[in-house]
């Protein structure tokens, strides 16, 4: 009878509602509870889980330990089949939190799952929402001794910005033209901008807007795509499409929302087209993709079809990258579905120029069927080529994906060994960034994890107290922040050394979108693209960021832009920034004794002629691809070469000298 009444009495406890708000929080420890429904009046404003703002009502609890454990949260529990949960772990006091922990669906089905460290005598406030269901569930807490992680290598400072409002806390951007990195946040009616300032610090301005039709509940994504020198913006809503659109001074937004029925997932500013003017791509869910081509006036039409046709959609996380080295930017498109659809089959799609794509998923071996909602592409091992990550969202269908480029237009799967076999944290949003600058690129996704790149195409992970965010430089340090929600995680930085290169297009678009830019060094070489949406929801940088590690000098900083353009600028500064203006420092033949050498014509079908090259003392000359492969060598007694049998497109024309100096000059083969 006594054992009943205990068994009884300890399900009572574990099984109380919680209360409805932040200060009426309900302490619970460690076991099985019950909540019937969420109804709570106060929604969790602060957002640790993926999938941002939406919920309507909140359920809260706290919990203090009475030793130092590993605590998991879970509601992957059998009896919650069918439900679809969100929970956000917060240290601090009301009004005032951090995040520490939280999930979405790493737990089976659209389940949450969570482990993460606590500390005796330290409350944690643990607030589940009803973004997606308010019926009821059971959660429970499972305490187990603490696992003591490394001393991190890097560390982040938070701070909470109080002057920081908008619902959508989703945006790192420069939004004037100063390319220093501002915050973007968005409300109904509002566009909220902490501009930041050279001198430290940020200003926030409010600027009213009309109501859009569709707010950014699934993506955003900025660019100046008219460009006036002041950055619009692209809400991906649920139904539909906005652009904000700024005007000449960046004083007030334009709103334009289109008739279209489009469930937004990933969205992207990119010039699909080449033709110099950025046209946007947005994700769609249930239907083929859609994009909106730029008129050259700032005008945008809508198109669907012909980069992701599968008629059930599936398409989650869009990303733009020049895979193939050819110049042009490809699109490779993150999918997720349950169950046996072909719909959930990633897919790749070679950009072959003038908007024409086509669909190399199964002969690059890049067409898989994880369920991802993201993926993150960088030059792991920098060779040159860009690898890629495909991040899972959920183990129904297998889990992280190490996808290495060979740079023959096909990829290896290498995860087993790189870390990312072991690594089982799963999230919607991967992307990838150098956030210890020793020039090895990293990857930030679920689990609060950074997976710090080794150098040898293997990953460690560090686990911190927050997720994925919007990544910058938000203090100009040459370190990259983090922002989440209304806290900045400020990078504490090391020693190693760094290079910020930021563009300004002319022929191209006004923010090189599209640019590859190339680092030399003692290292050997690093590459960047510069890109307009990554991940899933966020919106990142678009400054071009390089750590060099202990190196301390640089050789050169090669940008190639989308008009075919070359600039170079030998021996840069370390732990600066440089700005690029296209055009300004071209890779070209020089001019010696008042002769100009030059190529024509250029454009060329069949003979490239090359004038005043008796100024210089030639000891050879080559042609290099876009490939970086020597295609063709040429005499050196002769002006006129025969390029009829070079496939078309974008190559440059070398010139060593004898006394080792070398000229290059692009040309385009038709």
């Amino acid at each position: 009878m006594n054992k009943l009444y205990t068994l009884l009495f300890a399900s009572i406890s574990f099984s109380g509602f919680a209360q409805n708000t932040c200060a009426n929080a309900l302490p619970i420890t460690a076991g099985l509870h019950t909540i019937t429904v969420v109804d709570g009046a106060e929604v969790p404003a602060l957002i640790c889980a993926a999938n941002g703002t939406g919920a309507t009502a909140g359920e809260w609890y706290t919990y203090t330990p009475t030793a130092d454990y590993t605590l998991t949260v879970t509601t992957d529990l059998p009896v919650n089949t069918g439900r679809d949960t969100r929970f956000h772990v917060y240290t601090g006091f009301c009004g005032a939190f951090t995040c520490h922990a939280g999930d979405d669906d790493a737990g089976s089905g659209f389940l949450s799952v969570a482990s993460f460290q606590v500390e005796q005598g330290m409350t944690y406030y643990i607030a589940f929402d009803n973004r997606w269901d308010s019926n009821g569930f059971d959660f429970e807490l499972t305490e187990t001794p603490p696992v003591t992680p490394p001393v991190p290598s890097l560390t982040f400072t938070p701070e909470l910005i109080p002057t920081m409002g908008g619902s959508y806390k989703l945006a790192v951007a420069d939004m004037n033209g100063d390319f220093l990195d501002d915050i973007v946040t968005v409300s109904e009616g509002e566009i909220q901008i902490h501009y930041q300032e050279a001198t430290g610090g940020f200003t926030p301005v409010t600027i009213a807007t009309d109501l859009a039709d569709f707010l950014p509940t699934w993506s955003i994504a900025i660019a100046d795509y008219d460009k006036n020198g002041f950055s619009d913006i692209l809400y991906g809503g649920g139904s539909g499409v906005t652009f904000m659109r700024a005007n000449g001074t960046g004083t007030a937004f334009e709103e334009i929302s289109g008739a279209e029925y489009v469930f937004s997932q990933r969205s992207n500013f990119v010039d699909i087209n080449n033709d110099g003017h950025l046209d946007a791509f947005v994700c769609h869910d249930v239907q083929p993709n859609v994009f909106y081509i730029n008129d050259g006036f700032g005008n945008l039409s809508h198109n669907q079809g012909g980069m992701g046709d599968h008629p059930n959609g599936g398409n989650y996380g869009s990303i733009w990258v020049d895979y193939d080295n050819d110049g042009d930017p490809d699109l490779f498109i993150a999918k997720c579905r349950g169950g046996q659809t072909t719909a959930k089959i990633n897919e790749l799609h070679r950009n072959d120029g003038n908007g024409v794509f086509t669909d190399v998923s199964v002969s690059s071996n890049m067409a898989d069927s994880v369920q991802t909602w993201s993926s993150a592409w960088n030059d792991y091992d920098n060779d040159g080529f860009m690898d890629a990550l495909v991040g899972a969202s959920s183990t129904a269908d297998g889990t992280h994906k190490f996808m290495r480029n060979l740079g023959d237009g096909t990829f290896e799967d290498i995860t087993t060994g790189s870390g990312w076999d072991l690594n089982e944290s799963l999230n919607i949003e991967h992307i990838s960034f150098d956030f210890d600058n020793d020039g090895y690129a990293d990857v930030m996704g679920g689990g609060n994890k950074i997976m710090f790149n080794n150098g040898d195409l293997t990953f460690s992970p560090t686990v911190y107290a927050f997720g994925v965010g919007a990544v910058g430089d938000l203090n100009d340090d040459g370190f990259l922040d983090v922002q989440s929600g209304s806290t900045i995680y400020y990078n504490d930085g090391n020693d190693n050394n760094w290079i910020k290169v930021n563009l300004q297009g002319i022929q191209s678009n006004s923010q090189g979108i599209g640019a590859r830019v190339e680092l030399y060094g003692s290292w050997g070489k690093q590459i960047r693209d510069v890109q307009s949406g990554i991940g899933f929801r966020h919106m990142s940088t678009m400054n071009v960021h390089f750590g060099i590690g202990e190196a301390t000098e640089i050789d050169s900083v090669l940008v190639k832009w989308p008009s075919g353009i070359i600039d170079v600028i030998q021996t840069p500064a370390i732990n600066e920034s440089i700005i690029m203006v296209e055009g300004t420092n071209q890779l070209s033949l020089l001019e010696e004794e008042g002769k100009s050498v030059i190529l024509f014509p250029n454009p060329t079908t069949e003979v490239l002629y090359a004038e005043n090259l008796d100024v210089l003392n030639v000891k050879r000359i080559y042609v290099v691809s876009q490939l970086g492969q020597i295609v063709m060598e040429g005499a050196t007694n002769t002006t006129e070469f025969d390029v009829a049998h070079l496939e078309e497109g974008l190559y440059f024309f070398i010139v060593e000298t004898t006394n080792g100096q070398k000229y290059g000059q692009s040309f385009v083969k038709k």
